[in-house]
Formats: C-alpha cells, structure tokens, sequence
C-alpha cells in the first residue's frame, strides 16, 4: 500500500465508494464529500490539512482515501477520516494507510498528538484504532437516531510517544539489519494445502 495524491481520474471511484457504503450502509466517512469539500477551497481547512488516495502496491488500484483533519501545527493536535472501498476491507489497506500516515505526522511533521471520532457502531475501525494503539478517552452521546436507537461518538487518541513504543519499526529510532517482509506477505501455498504434496 502507498499514499499518493488525489488525482482528478480517482473522483469516479470515490464517488462509487461512497454508494456501495450508502447502500451497505456501513462506515461514516464519505471520501466524495471530503475531497470535494477540500477542492471548493473550504476556509476550516489548515496548512497541513491534506488528502491522499490509498492505492495498492500490485497493480496499482485505487482502495480508498484518507485525509488530515483539523491539523494545529501549534498545538500539535491533528486528526483524520480514512475509508476503503467495500470489496477492499479486512485487507489490511486501513491499517496500513493510518500507521504510514501517524509516522509521517509524527516523525516528519513534528505533530504529537492524535484525535479521531469513530461512530460506536463502527466495530470493525474501533478495533481497528484499539490495535494501533489508540485509547478510548470519551463517548459523546450522539442525538441522531441510528437504526432505531441512539449513537455515541467514541473519541480515542495517540500520542507520537505511545505510537512510537507500539511500533517500533515505523518510528525513526528503529533500523533493522535486514529488510523486513512485508504485512500482506503470505507463504507460496495458503495453510490448507496438505503438507504431502509438492
């Protein structure tokens, strides 16, 4: 997986996330509505407020998009919305596209804190955020009616100190003698195939 920018080819495929995710109804994040919103010239927007295009090292596929949010260079406090196309989840793309981007904040940036927003519904990005190393540090009682009852906002957060000790290998401090492999490398033959054969 690589972050690169939004290109104006990649709206379409957007768009189309955004409809298989309204008819699936699943997620909160609409990449259409960011990257159009961003392109207005939208005067909330900060200096470090970027969006990129998550696109997959084999064949080069656009699978989704994150942006930074609400990023405070004085403060130090950024935040973001990432999604993944629906045929694209529990690849690993989100997980990927999150930890590349915190380094890239933290290291690069000098940023030292993070804040993100998932809907309490969302179990699959809650874990997704706990297994990062995000700590949950507030629920937000939404007022908005969510299939027949009422949502809650859970607000998790990281710190460059935390993120660095949870993955070492993506902080700068961490050099390894040899090239590690990468996390969606996967053995020539899958678990199933009998040991007997050749």
């Amino acid at each position: 997986m690589r972050l690169r920018e939004i290109r104006s080819v990649d709206r379409s495929t957007l768009v189309g996330f955004d409809r298989a995710a309204v008819r699936d109804r699943v997620g909160g994040y609409r990449h259409w509505a960011v990257h159009r919103a961003s392109a207005a010239g939208d005067e909330n927007l900060q200096d470090d407020d970027h969006q990129f295009a998550i696109e997959a090292l084999h064949g080069g596929m656009l699978v989704g998009s994150i942006c930074i949010l609400h990023a405070v260079p004085a403060s130090g406090r950024f935040s973001y919305g990432v999604g993944i196309g629906v045929r694209h989840r529990r690849c690993g793309y989100a997980g990927d596209a999150v930890a590349t981007l915190l380094a890239f904040m933290f290291e690069q940036r000098g940023y030292h804190w993070c804040d993100v927003g998932i809907r309490s519904g969302n179990i699959a990005s809650l874990t997704l955020h706990s297994r990062l190393g995000f700590q949950e540090i507030d629920r937000v009682r939404d007022t908005e009616l969510v299939h027949g009852g009422v949502a809650s906002l859970v607000i998790m957060s990281i710190t460059a100190a935390q993120f660095a000790e949870a993955h070492p290998a993506r902080s700068g401090t961490h050099h390894p003698s040899r090239p590690e492999r990468g996390r969606h490398w996967r053995p020539g033959r899958g678990r199933h195939w009998p040991a007997g054969r050749g």
